[in-house]
């Protein structure tokens, strides 16, 4: 059984809906407040999650724990704007420069099981309006595979990148886990739990 720690930042979150849609995966989601991040919780975690909502001061005062664990085999997925990098390989947040359907459009060079069968068009547009699920880029570093881009220069919106032993998932945008509407969004959250066990299987 594999752990998973799902990190809150000011406010209490519980995973316990996501069971159903999980769907009997070999993963226990802990809830955990972010101020309790520490060696012995790493320790227990398989896959960590930290959403655009944390406190990037604090996780940047904790850069070589964070590092320390991904390096010794551990997968980071990170959602957000990173204004305080907080681990090897992140950088700031880029502005796209423009705002126009063109800037937004996302394009899918590097398949990957965590979007299989996610249409584009379902991470372009939410009810009709376009950038809900990225509107913003990083650069990223030396040997990245990137998986999402966007607008006509290709700018990274989805990548993974190897640091030590383990991986780190970026994601630019809103927390990848929380979409799951009527569409094809609906399958980021299952298959990106079911990476995170088989990637630490």
């Amino acid at each position: 059984m594999k752990t998973i720690i799902r990190f809150s930042c000011g406010h209490k979150t519980s995973s316990a809906s996501w069971a159903e849609r999980l769907g009997g995966l070999p993963c226990t989601i802990r809830d955990v407040d972010l101020y309790a991040l520490d060696a012995e919780l790493l320790n227990g975690a398989d896959a960590l999650l930290i959403g655009m909502h944390m406190d990037q001061r604090f996780l940047q005062a904790n850069t070589a724990l964070l590092g320390d664990y991904v390096a010794a085999g551990g997968i980071a997925v990170v959602s957000g704007h990173i204004a305080h990098p907080f681990l090897p390989g992140l950088s700031p947040v880029q502005p796209l420069g423009g705002g126009g359907l063109a800037d937004l459009t996302i394009a899918r060079p590097q398949s990957h099981p965590i979007w299989d069968g996610v249409a584009l068009d379902d991470l372009i547009f939410r009810r009709g309006v376009a950038g809900f699920y990225g509107h913003a880029w990083h650069m990223t570093p030396e040997g990245a595979t990137v998986i999402h881009t966007m607008g006509p220069e290709a700018r990274p919106l989805d990548f993974i990148y190897r640091h030590g032993r383990g991986e780190v998932l970026m994601h630019g945008g809103n927390d990848l886990w929380s979409f799951g509407g009527d569409d094809s969004t609906r399958r980021l959250l299952p298959q990106l739990m079911s990476w995170l066990v088989e990637a630490r299987s």
